[in-house]
């Protein structure tokens, strides 16, 4: 694989996570709105100014999954130190995304390990890396590895070990939303609810609790059984719940995370355009 198509695979990443940042509405999230009356808006202007920076660390994780050839703890361990790397970048950049440097970093590389490979394969690929132990990983716990231990929750590195259930069912979720005629944002949108409806977010745990979560599920669930997002009556559940996550503060992230790597799987394979094609 040549850089070119290690680029591309970042940039295709990257866009992923835009086009999350831009859907509107999400429940919680930071959105285009941000720009408007509601009191996000740096962090909204800041997530999408700092979502270029990870475009290096994610080609460089292309390239190393490349070089080795397969899902081995080097490799894990490499992308664990391209990672923290591209994390100070992005500090530096106005910060955020660590949660989708995470699940973006991993997709990545199991897309450049298999180029064919689509869908559920890519997130099976990405259980093989993640199965490794990151051998230089500081031993200091994380704020998520915390919540995970105290509530049972997989978190982040369960999520990855498993496979990405969510990436696979908010994948399935656009399928059939689309099958039904469904918008693309409506689409999204009714992913995105998909995977909050059952995440065990560890931001969300440490913020609201145990019973926040199961509220933030549970209004999740609404929409969808309201008909989702397609539906007036699913769009007046959305707009309820939203308000509702608002006004309490609670922001399920890792919901968002997991909606940019689905985004991006369901655009591979990345066609990479000759040199002739691009001028």
């Amino acid at each position: 694989m040549s850089s070119r198509e290690n680029e591309a695979l970042a940039q295709a990443a990257v866009s992923a996570l835009t086009r999350q940042l831009e859907l509107a509405p999400k429940p919680g999230l930071p959105d285009p709105r941000d720009l408007g009356a509601r009191a996000t808006r740096q962090d909204h202007c800041l997530l999408r100014w700092s979502a270029k920076a990870l475009t290096p660390g994610l080609a460089a994780m292309a390239a190393a999954a490349r070089r080795t050839g397969t899902a081995t703890p080097e490799l894990r361990t490499e992308l664990g130190a391209i990672g923290r790397s591209t994390e100070h970048s992005v500090r530096l950049a106005g910060g955020g995304h660590r949660g989708a440097l995470w699940v973006l970093g991993l997709l990545v590389a199991a897309a450049a390990l298999e180029p064919r490979a689509t869908g559920p394969d890519v997130a099976a690929t990405a259980k093989k890396i993640a199965a490794h132990t990151d051998r230089r990983a500081p031993r200091r716990p994380s704020r998520g590895s915390s919540v995970s231990a105290k509530y049972g929750a997989a978190g982040a590195r369960g999520e990855a070990r498993a496979g990405f259930p969510h990436v696979r069912r908010a994948l399935t979720t656009l399928a059939t939303a689309r099958s039904a005629g469904a918008a693309e944002s409506e689409a999204w949108l009714d992913a995105l609810l998909t995977v909050m409806s059952t995440l065990q977010d560890t931001e969300l745990l440490y913020t609201a609790g145990p019973h926040g979560l199961r509220h933030v599920q549970a209004g999740a669930r609404g929409v969808l059984e309201a008909g989702g997002t397609a539906t007036e009556a699913g769009r007046e559940a959305l707009s309820a719940f939203d308000a509702d996550l608002q006004a309490r503060g609670w922001s399920p992230r890792g919901s968002g995370s997991l909606l940019a790597g689905a985004l991006f799987v369901d655009a591979l394979p990345v066609v990479v355009s000759s040199p002739a094609q691009a001028a």
